[in-house]
């Protein structure tokens, strides 16, 4: 089980995590926001590390991490016939420069373009942490 870290304030960002739960039904991940430090500092990730973008991370090997445009492409690999889609995207010339752009531009002016929300989303597919991450 992967754990997708997203910023749970952002309009978008909490638009595309509904979108990414009911494709996936908390299969092959579970949903935290950034705002959530205290369980964020088990994994050795700061607030300011979140604000370079979303986090996918394997809760069983904190190490195993991708951040920004590589975790949207590693979310994307692991879903049912991703791996298509997140290969064609790759080998198209210039595309992939294109997405890390325009990533960057978003993150950096999410609330600004989507708004920011009053409450922090609560994902109804939380991780199970029960074990010590820091073990």
């Amino acid at each position: 089980m992967m754990l997708v870290i997203f910023d749970g304030n952002c309009n978008l960002c909490v638009t595309l995590v509904r979108l990414l739960e009911s494709l996936d039904r908390g299969d092959r991940f579970r949903y935290l926001p950034m705002q959530d430090e205290r369980v964020l500092s088990r994994f050795g990730i700061t607030p300011q590390g979140c604000e370079l973008g979303m986090i996918l991370l394997n809760p069983d090997n904190p190490q195993e991490r991708w951040q920004g445009t590589a975790a949207a492409e590693e979310i994307g690999r692991r879903l049912p016939a991703g791996e298509v889609f997140v290969q064609a995207y790759r080998k198209l010339p210039g595309l992939k420069n294109l997405g890390d752009g325009v990533y960057e531009q978003v993150r950096d002016n999410r609330y600004d373009w989507f708004g920011r929300r009053d409450r922090t989303y609560g994902s109804q597919y939380p991780p199970d942490l029960t074990a010590d991450a820091s073990e």
